[in-house]
């Protein structure tokens, strides 16, 4: 028995590798978000607030959470000029208390959520062993702990319904690390562990018709990364906003489980699995973080813990 279902899994592979060629060739149709409920966590500002005009012009109601008022207002403001519709909710997502009461809120206001992004994060800028413990805590708590808060705030109406859409918005450095970001990797290797396992529980639970969509792009322009240098800009240059949301709306309008921005990283992280640590060593200042402003300049502990940019239009 354990060696015909051996067989099946290797055949269901081989399928499966097929299909996504075969994706990358003829374009999957993609899907409606019209009237769907779409929660966005820190809206306030980046890549957060182009995801809520792009996803209010495509007919989606949006939930925006910051803890920066003034910039989740903002966004709203963008989407109702445009004709969209917006809730907007000022919410501490490192505190699960915060969370639990703003989710039960949304449930009672506007309904159940249906497209749930986790984009909210934050980055202190220094290397491990001159980053105070608080910061790497409050790393933790915004880029990880809130998206299990989120999971278990809203995922079980997702199951029950057997509906809906989780996005994580992770990182390449949740697959590659780079020095003077060790808290940053930490946290965001653990987003992406969690994704990974709550989808595969999706299908444990039958609920096959929730989709997941992990994000990993490369450096983006904004704020967050403020005075990093990069080796070969050439080759790798940073991302500019724009092109990383129309990147995350077609992932997330054709299902797509997993995406790397820019498709060079796919390659990145396949050569990571064969080649020797001592290798991947040689090139250890891809990015180089020494001069990296970030968040370290400021109070990690009562500083906006989105973008620590939220008052400001990136």
């Amino acid at each position: 028995m354990a060696v015909l279902n051996l067989l099946w899994m290797t055949v269901l592979t081989a399928y499966y590798i097929v299909r996504s060629w075969m994706l990358w060739i003829i374009p999957p149709r993609k899907k409606s978000v019209a009237d769907e409920t779409v929660l966005i966590t820190g809206a306030g500002s980046g890549i957060g607030r182009l995801m809520a005009v792009e996803f209010a012009k495509r007919g989606a109601l949006v939930v925006l959470w910051d803890i920066n008022k003034s910039g989740n207002e903002a966004t709203a403001r963008l989407v109702r000029e445009m004709g969209g519709r917006a809730h907007t909710y000022v919410c501490d997502i490192s505190k699960k208390e915060d969370v639990y009461e703003a989710a039960a809120k949304v449930k009672e206001e506007v309904g159940e959520v249906t497209i749930l992004i986790n984009n909210a994060g934050i980055v202190s800028g220094t290397k491990l062993l001159d980053t105070p413990d608080a910061k790497i805590i409050k790393t933790m708590e915004v880029n990880t702990l809130a998206h299990v808060w989120m999971l278990k705030s809203f995922l079980p109406d997702m199951f029950k319904n057997d509906r809906g859409h989780v996005v994580t918005i992770s990182s390449l450095a949740g697959h590659l690390t780079q020095p003077g970001m060790a808290d940053y990797c930490m946290s965001k290797f653990a987003a992406v562990g969690l994704h990974e396992s709550v989808e595969k529980e999706a299908v444990v639970v039958g609920a096959e018709n929730v989709n997941f969509t992990i994000v990993n792009p490369y450096l983006i322009n904004t704020g967050m990364f403020k005075g990093v240098t990069l080796k070969y800009p050439g080759l790798l240059p940073a991302l500019e906003p724009e092109y990383v949301v129309e990147k995350i709306m077609h992932a997330v309008l054709t299902n797509q489980r997993v995406i790397f921005i820019p498709r060079l990283l796919y390659l990145l992280k396949w050569m990571k699995s064969w080649i020797p640590v001592e290798a991947a060593l040689l090139d250890k200042d891809v990015t180089n973080m020494d001069p990296f402003i970030g968040h370290a300049d400021k109070d990690i502990t009562n500083m906006d813990p989105y973008t620590g940019h939220a008052d400001k239009d990136i």
